[in-house]
């Protein structure tokens, strides 16, 4: 499955997220837009990694004074796939 999510309230804009149907385990994401450096190292990190495990780890992160961050995001998106 493959989403592309708006982001809310972060400096990127969008996230795209490759999801294998079966397992749910996150094949491939990238980010539009934000810190390019910490995006592709997020991004790396959650490669082969099962969306749920993903969510748990990194919902609620804040970015600053933001109620929320591009791992927030990312965790909002993967909680809609599952």
């Amino acid at each position: 499955m493959q989403l592309e999510y708006k982001t809310h309230g972060t400096c990127s804009r969008t996230i795209l997220i490759d999801v294998d149907d079966d397992t749910k385990t996150v094949r491939d994401v990238s980010f539009a837009g934000g810190c390019h450096g910490n995006l592709q190292g997020i991004a790396a990190l959650v490669r082969g990694q099962k969306a749920s495990d993903i969510v748990q780890k990194l919902e609620g992160i804040k970015c600053g004074a933001k109620p929320t961050s591009c791992p927030d995001q990312l965790a909002q998106a993967l909680k809609q796939i599952l």
